[in-house]
């Protein structure tokens, strides 16, 4: 390589073409045709030329020489056809070199400039041949129609990228005027779905690249301002639940679940009336629940025998329905749980069982797996016997029936006493009483928000409630004194008390939570401290909770009416419910929050009650004791807060979309 030679290289894409000013060891001093001097490897020439540029006729002529000859090549390349020579050539399966398909071109008066135009050539269409230096190697039949097809592609996607930029900017601009929509374009439609799953899963989207090319080439820097035009073409509904789909929580059952669960249902409704069974129907069953339920899966009974009397807990046999593997069994175990929202019930049966054939309805037949639980005069348990039935509910009451009669029926009083009792018990065994209102968001159909604390002490809750811990804990006991593996819950002591009993202030029960440690599954049994039981499951809610039909299928296998899972099992289905437990209650908590926050946008500049629960470097941790929302409060040189302060704060912001909620001391 010599000063003066013309020479060629690749830079963003483009050849370009330049002269040799220096040469020192393998480093090259270039001109290029656009006027700018350049160090380069000799290595990274695409082309050596032999031509000769007189340095000496200065940097316009020698610039204005480059030009003239990139434009000859240029030239001659548009006489190169890359797909007939690849036509000619690919039988071959050979490497070719420059010159000999230089001269297959251009005949045997080839110069360096139908080289250079070769190379030229190759480089712009590289769906033919490999290329590789000074040298050609036809591609496979088969790899050019994937790459034609990779081509046309590219280029279907650039055209989408930029109509679909075009459109959203408009969309935008217009966002304020909101004028009448236009119908979409196939490539608008198109444009569409590819913003809403880079909206949903944003780096997990197979759009992603694409989506975020639409989104800078709009002038779009928050993809959250998508979520209107979303609204708009009605994609989503404006309180649409986005994290369903980003946790890619099924909403639908598959036909094939749907069909199994008609089938099984009326098949196994029939025969009920087995010898294994006992027929407890005589009994006076009722179910206490919320207003809006529909699957009972647990009933109450009580029999007063003077100088002792006898407790009932009945748990719908959903095992007797849904067998291990079946199909609706595989998709419970997906679902793990159903999921409760404001706006929306997720179940983890299908309806025809969850809210059908599994759920006790008043009047109905139904196989159940029930505790007999005898107590003497001071509600002792003198002994207890659980046992495989059939039942029938006689009445099917609310909490705010319960709470109504429980100074005036004898019935609920007694339950109540022993609920309390059992309560007194625990807290001497050690329990921790947390008593923290629920705060419930109901939506009417109007659209109309409303939320108001519920109270877990009033008489029903709090009798349920212990009654159910009860039968948990009895039905724990149950297992372990027969050496049956299960899904048991234990719990270390909490880290730190803050009180004793229930004398707890709100401050202290929210603070004492978060001291708690955290509870354990297993698969056999432990203390649970948390409740002062020496061995507790949840098998209480076998149409909600997949460890809770697992745990009633395990009490089935004592009564030999299926194969117990093994230890192992157990294990692989504690491991397998995690992830799914997990979604379920991150996403009752955000939708939750969610709607409390919707409900509270309508309330700015509203007063508000809250306590100090902490301190950050620039703002006080708060509680809306109303809301129980936690939230951040300003730091000001005013005023010194510090933690079980009531203070009042006054509404400022709020964003339920974003998550946001600002407030302000009044």
């Amino acid at each position: 390589m010599e000063e003066g030679n013309i020479v060629e290289f690749i830079d963003r894409q483009k050849i370009l073409c330049a002269v040799v000013q220096e040469v020192k060891n393998q480093r090259l001093k270039l001109l290029t045709e656009n006027d700018r001097e350049v160090n380069l490897s000799s290595n990274r020439l695409s082309h050596k030329s032999r031509m000769v540029l007189d340095l000496s006729l200065g940097r316009i002529k020698t610039i204005d020489a480059l030009k003239g000859i990139a434009f000859r090549r240029k030239q001659l390349t548009r006489m190169v056809n890359i797909r007939e020579l690849w036509e000619v050539l690919n039988s071959e399966q050979e490497w070719i070199d420059l010159a000999t398909m230089t001269e297959f071109c251009f005949s045997n008066h080839a110069t360096c400039d139908h080289e250079s135009a070769i190379v030229r050539a190759f480089f712009q269409n590289r769906l033919y041949f490999k290329f590789d230096q000074n040298r050609f190697f036809p591609i496979s039949e088969e790899q050019v129609e994937r790459n034609v097809a990779q081509e046309r592609e590219a280029a279907c996607k650039a055209q989408r990228i930029e109509t679909g930029a075009i459109w959203l900017k408009a969309r935008i601009q217009q966002e304020d005027r909101r004028p009448p929509l236009p119908p979409l374009s196939e490539e608008e439609s198109a444009c569409l779905e590819i913003l809403k799953s880079f909206y949903l899963l944003d780096k997990e989207s197979p759009h992603y690249a694409e989506g975020r090319e639409i989104l800078a080439k709009a002038g779009i820097d928050d993809k959250e301002r998508l979520f209107s035009i979303f609204v708009d073409y009605g994609v989503f509904d404006p309180n649409e639940n986005i994290q369903l789909y980003r946790q890619e929580i099924t909403l639908e059952f598959s036909p094939e679940v749907l069909f199994h669960a008609e089938n099984i249902a009326g098949f196994f409704t029939q025969g009920l009336e087995s010898s294994q069974r006992k027929d407890l129907t005589h009994l006076p069953l009722m179910t206490i629940d919320g207003q809006s339920t529909l699957d009972y899966d647990d009933a109450i009974s009580f029999e007063d025998y003077g100088d002792s009397c006898c407790l009932g807990v009945h748990i719908v046999d959903v095992g007797h329905y849904v067998k291990k593997g079946d199909p609706i069994d595989q998709e419970a175990r997906l679902r793990a749980s159903s999921i409760y929202m404001p706006d929306r019930k997720i179940p983890m049966l299908p309806p025809r069982l969850a809210e059908g054939y599994c759920s006790l309805k008043a009047g109905e037949l139904r196989p159940a797996v029930s505790m007999l639980i005898h107590l003497n005069n001071h509600a002792e348990i003198l002994d207890y016997e659980i046992v495989s039935s059939l039942i029938r509910v006689q009445r099917q009451l609310t909490y705010y029936d319960v709470n109504m009669v429980a100074d005036n029926s004898p019935e609920i009083a007694a339950l109540c006493d022993i609920a309390s009792r059992f309560r007194q018990k625990r807290l001497s065994d050690g329990a921790v009483q947390i008593t923290l209102p629920d705060v419930n968001v109901w939506i009417a159909d109007s659209g109309e928000i409303n939320v108001n604390r519920i109270n877990r002490e009033s008489p029903g809750r709090m009798m349920v409630a212990e009654i159910m811990i009860m039968a948990n804990w009895l039905m724990a006991r149950f297992l372990s004194d027969h050496g049956v593996p299960a899904v048991f819950r234990s719990q270390p002591g909490p880290r730190e008390r803050l009180y004793k009993g229930c004398d707890g202030s709100l401050f202290q029960n929210y603070m004492q939570r978060r001291l708690l440690s955290r509870f354990m599954l297993l698969n056999l049994a432990e203390r649970h401290s948390g409740l002062g039981l020496d061995a507790y499951v949840t098998a209480t809610s076998p149409i909600r909770k997949y460890y809770d039909l697992v745990t009633q299928r395990q009490i089935r296998s004592v009564f030999g009416q299926e194969t117990p899972y093994s230890a192992q099992e157990i294990d692989r289905i504690i491991q397998m419910l995690q992830e799914p437990m997990l979604k379920v209650t991150r996403m009752q908590y955000q939708r939750n929050r969610y709607w409390i926050l919707k409900y509270l946008e309508s309330r700015i500049g509203q007063k508000e009650e809250a306590i100090v629960i902490g301190r950050r470097r620039n703002a006080y941790q708060i509680l809306m004791t109303e809301y129980m929302l936690e939230c951040d409060l300003a730091t000001t040189s005013r005023i010194e807060l510090k933690p079980e302060n009531m203070i009042q704060v006054t509404i400022q912001h709020v964003n339920a979309r974003k998550d946001v909620l600002s407030v302000f001391m009044a």
